[in-house]
């Protein structure tokens, strides 16, 4: 027997879905419920690598841990992810099948799509009493709706409940809950429930009018307010807000454990993937991080991190246009510190072939690294282990550029150090708190900080505080027992219509 699941919609991007979804994942886990997250298909930049090798949105793995089991491909089974000329290449079960335009995707493969979604998601139910998706922007794009398989396509396939986010932040929350139903069809409106507010700040009681009034005119109920609290950012599909840097700068507990702090500039280039690299810097006390787009923000800076990104050879000339690419070299030459993960390594080679994500062949790179790196077609999806520094590390690659370290002064993973110039493809490594607590005091000697790193930073502690925390939002504020409700149960009968209706 399948078990229960529930749709969380939002009436915009970034309305707090993916909050909510990890939020009751991680409730419903503290109340012993075998429970998963999922996502038909996600488009994102930052991205993870299952145990079998499996590339996933990072929020869904991010939710797994929520669930505290472990992510799989079955938790979102189509990725997107963005690349130049309007295209995204498309992961398919956590493997790469090809560059597609929208227009190409939306217009020509959503029925094998949408079975494939609807398959892993009854494979997710026939293992867990419940599972929670996602969706994906607002279901009321209706532009894109005949080929939806993430919103009401993917609700309307499998008759899941949906609750619809709202962050009240933004401001005309009643009017997007409003016009996201009215704007359905009548088949669609049958499995909206009701809504969520999110992001409030202030007395609950002056919000009671207007959740009144939205009842009378949708005939929905509301299945909480969740207030605004600071540092709960997760591991994003998009933008430039990382997960714990805003609970390590709010806190007054976390002050230098040495005599200085260290400053960290990350470049903000093009097509930025897996900038979650940074957030383990960030959660360390007296590690300021920032994201750099000038060569004067370089100047402070007592460590350059170039991220990892789907585009290495418009990253290189971004940097070159913008005056980076001088300042980084200048940098070296001088022995201050940078790093360069995945992408950001790739570019700091002498050389970068790349026939195939930018088809640019043979560019030069800024040839701080004795590495060359030639694109190949098959991209590496890996989870390796190892030891630096006399520590374990742990990480994951994503790459399609293969790297040939031709020396150094000495290894680093499976990169090279030259001087203070560091390079690897493994993404994730500075979670490794013994390892990052290693490199950071390098970092501090060759930059003549007097900057100590903590003893005790746990990353992965500090992370299920976060997960924690998310889930008290939902189990102090949301009405838990409505939501069970939903989730057992499916969509009540009787949900009024709401016109006009879809278009």
């Amino acid at each position: 027997m399948s078990g229960g699941a529930l749709l969380v919609a939002g009436t915009t991007s970034d309305a707090g879905k993916s909050v909510v979804t990890a939020g009751i994942c991680r409730w419903l886990a503290r109340q012993g419920v075998s429970v998963a997250p999922f996502k038909a298909q996600n488009m994102s930049l930052n991205s993870y690598v299952t145990r079998e090798g499996a590339e996933i949105g990072r929020a869904q793995a991010m939710q797994a841990q929520a669930a505290r089991v472990e992510p799989s491909a079955l938790m979102n089974p189509v990725l997107l992810k963005p690349g130049g000329d309007r295209t995204s290449q498309v992961v398919l079960m956590g493997r790469p099948v090809g560059e597609m335009s929208a227009r190409g995707y939306h217009n020509g493969r959503r029925p094998e799509l949408l079975e494939t979604v609807t398959a892993c998601l009854e494979e997710l139910r026939s293992r867990h009493d419940a599972v929670i998706c996602e969706g994906a922007g607002s279901p009321a794009e209706i532009n894109l709706r005949h080929g939806d398989i993430v919103n009401m396509g993917l609700a309307r396939a499998a008759r899941l409940p949906v609750v619809v986010v709202g962050d009240i932040d933004r401001g005309g929350v009643f009017a997007s809950f409003f016009g996201t139903t009215a704007l359905l069809s009548r088949e669609d409106q049958e499995l909206v429930c009701g809504y969520l507010v999110n992001k409030f700040r202030g007395d609950v009681s002056l919000l009671e009018p207007g959740l009144e009034m939205l009842r009378g005119l949708t005939g929905r109920r509301f299945y909480g307010v969740l207030p605004y609290q600071h540092g709960l950012g997760i591991d994003e599909e998009d933008g430039l807000r990382m997960s714990l840097r805003g609970t390590v700068r709010e806190s007054n507990t976390a002050p230098p454990h040495g005599e200085d702090v260290l400053r960290v500039a990350v470049a903000a280039v093009p097509l930025m993937s897996n900038f979650t690299d940074v957030d383990a810097l960030a959660a360390e006390p007296g590690v300021v991080v920032r994201f750099a787009d000038r060569p004067e923000e370089l100047a402070d800076a007592d460590l350059v991190v170039l991220p990892g990104t789907r585009g290495t050879v418009k990253a290189l000339e971004w940097l070159r246009r913008r005056g980076l690419a001088d300042a980084i070299v200048r940098r070296a030459a001088e022995g201050r510190p940078v790093l360069g993960i995945c992408g950001g390594f790739q570019m700091l080679a002498e050389s970068v072939d790349d026939p195939v994500e930018s088809r640019a062949g043979l560019v030069p790179g800024l040839g701080l690294l004795p590495v060359r790196v030639r694109f190949a077609p098959g991209k590496t999806l890996a989870r390796p282990s190892g030891k630096a520094y006399g520590e374990t590390v742990e990480g994951y690659e994503i790459h399609h550029g293969v790297a040939d370290v031709r020396g150094g002064d000495e290894p680093f993973l499976d990169g090279c150090r030259t001087g203070s110039v560091w390079g690897t493809h493994w993404h994730g490594s500075l979670e490794s708190d013994g390892f990052r607590r290693a490199f950071l005091r390098r970092v501090a000697e060759a930059s003549g900080r007097r900057f100590v790193p903590a003893p005790d930073t746990a990353f992965a502690a500090l992370r299920e505080e976060q997960l924690d925390r998310l889930g008290d939002l939902v189990e102090e504020h949301a009405d838990t027992g409505a939501l069970l409700r939903l989730i057992e149960s499916g969509p009540p009968p009787g949900l009024p219509f709401v016109p006009p209706g879809a278009p």
